[in-house]
């Protein structure tokens, strides 16, 4: 059995063993023990869905009302006007067969990809290597636009991708440690009211089943979805 550190045992103390409200909740992960950097803070939400039924997958974007406090490096594939369009919404890497050359070669110095429809050709040969980091654009998602000056800015203003795992499950951050609590709260309660509207017509039952929060290296917190 792997050793708990005395700063986790801390944190385990802190955070309460039974559902709380999400206030609550967010007022015990920023009371415990802060690291030596600015964790992440995230949620893992189980939904009342069947990921193997394509009619039950969740998936979209989010625009959290107080970003992520992350910093994200986006890549466009772009040609012409569209290149500098997006160079001009703040994009850290532009380019066109020149980028799909330098991705296949390893270059991997990014976290979201925004393309235009006439670049997807070229884009879809690094499916292999962009799919498994679900990193591959999507128009559903918005990242396969003609307006890439708005999708950059979205993906900089802290835009998050939301989707379900295998399991039914959705992992997303909402903010960092130095947010105070009403930010987290607010991104929080935002992020729930997205996911009510992404609802499958497909799913049965209760749909929004657990939920827990948890920064980087802390403890994790349930929360009472019944008080969301």
């Amino acid at each position: 059995m792997a050793k708990i550190s005395k700063r986790m045992q801390a944190a385990r103390e802190v955070a309460p063993r039974e559902a709380v409200t999400l206030d609550a909740a967010v007022a015990a992960v920023l009371a415990q023990p802060a690291a030596k950097f600015d964790e992440s803070v995230d949620v893992a939400v189980n939904l009342g869905v069947d990921p193997k039924h394509a009619e039950q997958m969740v998936r979209g974007s989010v625009s959290l009302p107080n970003g992520t406090g992350k910093t994200v490096r986006v890549a466009v594939f772009a040609k012409g006007p569209k290149a500098d369009e997006a160079k001009e919404a703040g994009a850290d890497i532009v380019g066109a067969d020149d980028l799909v050359e330098k991705v296949q070669g390893g270059f991997m110095d990014f976290d979201r990809i925004v393309a235009t429809p006439d670049m997807m050709a070229q884009v879809g040969k690094l499916g292999r290597v962009l799919g498994p980091r679900g990193l591959m654009p999507n128009p559903k998602l918005g990242t396969v636009t003609m307006d890439v000056g708005k999708a950059v800015s979205a993906v900089k203003a802290g835009q998050i991708e939301v989707r379900t795992d295998k399991t039914g499950i959705v992992h997303a951050s909402v903010g960092r440690r130095s947010f105070d609590a009403t930010k987290l709260e607010e991104n929080v309660r935002f992020l729930v009211d997205e996911l009510n509207r992404m609802k499958p017509a497909a799913s049965k039952g209760r749909y929004m089943q657990r939920m827990v929060i948890s920064s980087t290296m802390g403890a994790a917190v349930t929360v009472d979805v019944a008080s969301l």
